[in-house]
């Protein structure tokens, strides 16, 4: 569906403001975020049926009846000349509006991303489950299109993706890569992800583990022979854990816990944070690769001791949120105040910057 002049508009000034994201909010001018910061175009504010309008004229049938149904959606968008967008639509008193992220049509480099060269080997494995987990916004599809592109280049393989929305579009290089957007091509991530096992998949990627029946077939397709990666909004590795297992009832528990135990591979938990000159974001992260220690610690339900792993790992090349976000003071990334309001465990952290 083509834009609307007056979006194209929007979206043109968006690419050339180096933003990385636009909200469109009725009684505002149009805002851009650029490195961090929300910055108002120098525009008249919008009408609650300016944002009504141009957020209709974005959505097929289909999207539209599960916006009126959901209250909220995901979409992306794409024209020839601005590149690709991944839309947000919302209600704000009872009005639709819009938050929409610019995204790049280039995968960046491992090193520019800031990902720890542990995530090839994740890519890798032929089978199991890897988690990238975080909150909203802080680059897990970044991550996740990092790791299928590795993948792509790498193996002669079938790799399918079920995502809310599609961000970036692969082209072939050695796999065969199928791209399904929810609300556009499947209707829910666990209806498409059991087809999915029907189709002759080397590559699972899951765009979230939102649900009881995704996450189940998820489980299940890691421990019968394929690599399934997905995302979760989850701060750090032992929440991530504990938060699977909590989505099924009691009954049902111990065997997910058996079937995490024997699939879970690794967890990459990351967050952004602002950088000290205040020109963009740099990646926190958080590295487990699942060992003896890890799998017993699940299977035993000790969650809160997977964090012991991580902290012993260092030799492998583990190691916490904690001591990446001090990485990143020490060498100037970040300012003193992002790493304690960012910090797992302040007091530590003070400790640890005072003592040098």
């Amino acid at each position: 569906m083509p834009l609307s002049a007056e979006l194209y508009a929007i979206l043109s000034l968006a690419r050339r403001s180096d933003a990385s994201d636009v909200h469109l909010v009725a009684g505002l001018p149009p805002m851009f975020r650029i490195s961090g910061e929300i910055i108002l175009a120098d525009a008249p504010p919008l009408k609650r049926e300016d944002t009504n309008r141009l957020t209709m004229e974005l959505l097929n049938e289909e999207q539209q009846k599960a916006f009126q149904r959901d209250w909220q959606l995901c979409c992306s968008i794409f024209d020839p000349k601005l590149g690709r967008f991944r839309v947000a639509v919302y209600f704000h008193a009872n009005n639709p509006e819009m938050a929409i992220r610019l995204v790049t049509n280039q995968i960046k480099a491992r090193e520019n991303l800031g990902l720890p060269p542990q995530i090839e080997d994740l890519t890798r494995l032929t089978s199991g489950l890897v988690l990238v987990t975080g909150p909203t916004g802080s680059g897990k599809t970044t991550t996740l299109n990092y790791m299928v592109d590795l993948i792509n280049s790498e193996r002669r393989c079938k790799i399918i993706m079920i995502e809310d929305p599609v961000e970036y579009v692969h082209s072939r290089k050695k796999a065969i890569i199928i791209q399904q957007e929810l609300y556009a091509d499947v209707r829910s991530f666990s209806g498409a992800l059991i087809h999915v096992l029907r189709q002759d998949p080397d590559v699972i990627c899951v765009g979230e583990m939102r649900d009881y029946e995704t996450t189940a077939t998820a489980l299940m397709a890691a421990e019968t022979g394929h690599l399934v990666i997905a995302t979760c909004h989850t701060p750090n590795t032992s929440q991530t854990v504990e938060r699977i297992v909590s989505i099924f009832p009691g009954d049902q528990q111990p065997q997910i816990v058996a079937q995490l135990a024997n699939s879970l591979q690794g967890v990459i938990a990351q967050r952004l944070l602002p950088k000290a000159n205040k020109k963009g974001q740099t990646l926190a992260t958080e590295l487990l690769i699942v060992n003896p220690a890890a799998k017993n610690h699940i299977r035993e339900k000790e969650f809160h001791l997977l964090i012991n792993v991580v902290q012993t790992g260092g030799r492998n090349g583990l190691y916490t949120m904690d001591e990446s976000i001090y990485g990143l003071y020490q060498a100037g990334e970040i300012t003193y105040d992002t790493a304690m309001n960012n910090a797992f465990d302040p007091s530590a952290m003070s400790h640890r910057i005072h003592k040098d």
